[in-house]
């Protein structure tokens, strides 16, 4: 028979804080010590520190001096490197699954449920967009493929923190797209999905950029309808 594995406490506590970190209530500018952290969740220090380091390890914290401990902060420069990163990536993951013409039903889920958003708040989409993306990549079958773009995934989950309250792109925008991805794969044609991906995620990247303080020339990019 399996165990049904319990959750420690490390990582409910790291759950706690990742699920803050996402939500935006814990920025950079919030420090993060262990003492702080013990004392405000009545845990012992030592389960502190593995909660932080457990974070510190997915890289949405980072290190400072006198062991404390802050959430990453990503600039332009940033946006670039996960994006560049998640392109290939997923490019990949897109001719793979071409041939097979696969077309996972979580990214059917995923997308449907950015088209019925209504609440118009920019970190909504975020989750079911992040979850479309994550279920290509399952569809691969390698864990450690999946792993890797999930360290993406919380960065760019970070990203959209730091800008929530600016809307990027709008929720039709993004499901046309997806929905453009999703036809190609069914068609087999992986240099196509390919092409929609890259404009997809180009849109992203450089509004996203933008944003996060670029000081040098961005590329302009048309509203989205």
């Amino acid at each position: 028979m399996g165990r049904v594995a319990a959750l420690s406490i490390v990582d409910a506590l790291a759950a706690e804080l990742r699920q803050r970190v996402f939500a935006g209530d814990l920025t950079h500018a919030d420090a993060l010590t262990e003492a702080e952290i013990a004392r405000t969740y009545e845990v012992a220090r030592p389960t502190a520190k593995a909660a932080i380091e457990k974070l510190v390890g997915e890289g949405l914290l980072q290190r400072g001096a006198h062991k404390t401990a802050r959430v990453l902060h990503l600039g332009p420069d940033d946006v670039r490197d996960i994006y560049r990163t998640r392109a290939g990536l997923e490019s990949q993951v897109l001719r793979e699954l071409a041939p097979t013409r696969i077309v996972p039903a979580d990214a059917v889920t995923a997308n449907a449920e950015i088209a019925a958003l209504t609440d118009g708040a920019p970190l909504s989409v975020v989750e079911p967009d992040m979850r479309f993306h994550t279920s290509l990549v399952d569809a691969v079958g390698s864990p450690r493929t999946s792993r890797i773009f999930r360290t993406l995934v919380s960065e760019v989950r970070l990203c959209m923190v730091q800008v929530q309250g600016k809307h990027l792109l709008t929720t039709s925008s993004i499901v046309a797209e997806h929905q453009q991805i999703l036809d190609a794969l069914a068609d087999g044609d992986g240099d196509s999905a390919v092409a929609v991906l890259s404009e997809h995620l180009g849109h992203a990247r450089e509004r996203l950029a933008t944003v996060l303080g670029e000081s040098g020339p961005v590329t302009a990019l048309p509203e989205q309808d």
